[in-house]
């Protein structure tokens, strides 16, 4: 295995409509001897507002390369907590599984590495009655595979973002800039 450093990629997979469950996870990716392992290493704390919790597929499964996840949003309420540690974190750990048996992540020196993932789960999630516990599962196993290829393939490249740069405008700028 080529040794991969540090590597970054980020997806985004809608929710379906009505849903708050959009899924944004933004990976790190490393080697354990390397940045990407010292800020793995400097998060076995916690800090108020945003857990940080190994990806675990289940009881005693923990995920390999070893992987740490934290949330983009602060952490309000245990409801939010039980989504996260639950069908977020079984999401994302069976999409590393699942990279894995694809070939998307390197089956050998797995334990050289690992990942960061920085979740967004939507507040809203935690306080509607309605959700759609199974598109939560879907929108964050989907984003987090999607985030793991890119990281490891460089995507989007920087000739893909300069051949870009006056066709795709972020959503927060419709109506503030015309390119």
């Amino acid at each position: 295995m080529s040794e991969i450093w540090f590597r970054t990629g980020e997806a985004t997979v809608l929710a379906a409509e009505g849903q708050y469950t959009d899924a944004m996870p933004e990976v790190l990716i490393g080697s354990t001897r390397g940045p990407a392992g010292q800020a793995f290493a400097n998060m076995m704390g916690q800090v108020q507002g945003h857990t940080r919790m190994f990806v675990v597929r289940d009881l005693n499964q923990l995920v390999r390369p070893a992987t740490m996840m934290t949330t983009k949003a602060t952490i309000h309420t245990a409801e939010y907590v039980e989504l996260l540690g639950g069908v977020v974190q079984a999401a994302t750990g069976d999409a590393i599984v699942d990279c894995i048996i694809e070939g998307i992540l390197p089956k050998d020196g797995l334990d050289e590495l690992c990942m960061i993932i920085m979740i967004w789960l939507d507040p809203r999630c935690a306080e509607d009655a309605n959700l759609d516990r199974k598109d939560l599962y879907r929108t964050n196993y989907e984003a987090t595979k999607l985030a793991i290829g890119r990281a490891l393939k460089g995507e989007p490249t920087v000739d893909e973002l300069i051949a870009n740069r006056k066709t795709v405008k972020h959503y927060a700028l419709e109506d503030v800039i015309e390119y």
